[in-house]
């Protein structure tokens, strides 16, 4: 399977990135993406949080420690892939970096954001620019469908109205988004996951997209 024409600058990308609102089934197409690549996979460490089920629980009190795990633990991702030979392996992530401010913002008063912000700064983190993030989109109810039913214990405590604030956000950050070439996909009605066909149709489209911003609408598609 040719992976050329997914760069814009006309050599196998390098490093792909798949986004989405919590439930969207960012990380298992990330997965599915890296085997179809022969690609290694750098997945944002959801599980080993251990402030993220007292965060979903009781909002506010956790929110501070929940950030600055996942502030942390994207650094250290972003560094080892750095030291790495990025120039040789191609790379499949479910997240983007910039989400960490997404999410910073959503959740976080005005002292906390700006303790978030000094780490940040001292940090330094310099992630690289993926070569195509694949944005998808999903109507709420589908999310909470798609949440209760994957039964992570920590999950199925999100209330609606936070999940349409994440899917405000992320909408938000996409809409501005110009740093690379942006896939958006309407997740909504395809499974790429667990039906063939329906991944096919999809990589086939990631094949193709070589620049710029783009919009994956199955449906609108079949009917072309």
């Amino acid at each position: 399977m040719s992976v050329s024409p997914l760069n814009p600058r006309g050599s196998a990308a390098r490093f792909i990135v798949v986004e989405g609102p919590i439930g969207v089934g960012k990380t298992a197409l990330a997965k599915r993406l890296a085997e179809s690549l022969s690609a290694e996979l750098m997945l944002e460490q959801v599980d080993e949080n251990p402030f993220l089920e007292r965060f979903y629980r009781d909002g506010r009190s956790a929110s501070l420690p929940a950030q600055m795990f996942f502030l942390f633990a994207r650094a250290r991702q972003i560094e080892d892939l750095r030291q790495s030979d990025l120039f040789t392996d191609t790379r499949v992530s479910d997240y983007i970096f910039a989400k960490d401010h997404l999410f910073a913002n959503l959740n976080l008063d005005t002292d906390e954001l700006s303790l978030y912000q000094q780490v940040v700064d001292n940090l330094g983190v310099e992630p690289p620019v993926p070569d195509l993030v694949i944005y998808l989109q999903a109507s709420v109810d589908s999310l909470l469908e798609r949440i209760a039913r994957r039964g992570r214990p920590f999950e199925v405590m999100i209330d609606r109205k936070y999940l349409e604030q994440v899917t405000d956000a992320y909408a938000r950050f996409f809409h501005t988004y110009d740093e690379g070439p942006l896939l958006i996909v309407n997740a909504t009605q395809i499974d790429p996951i667990n039906n063939n066909a329906d991944y096919e149709q999809l990589f086939k489209q990631i094949e193709s997209t070589t620049g710029g911003r783009h919009f994956f609408n199955p449906v609108s598609a079949a009917l072309a």
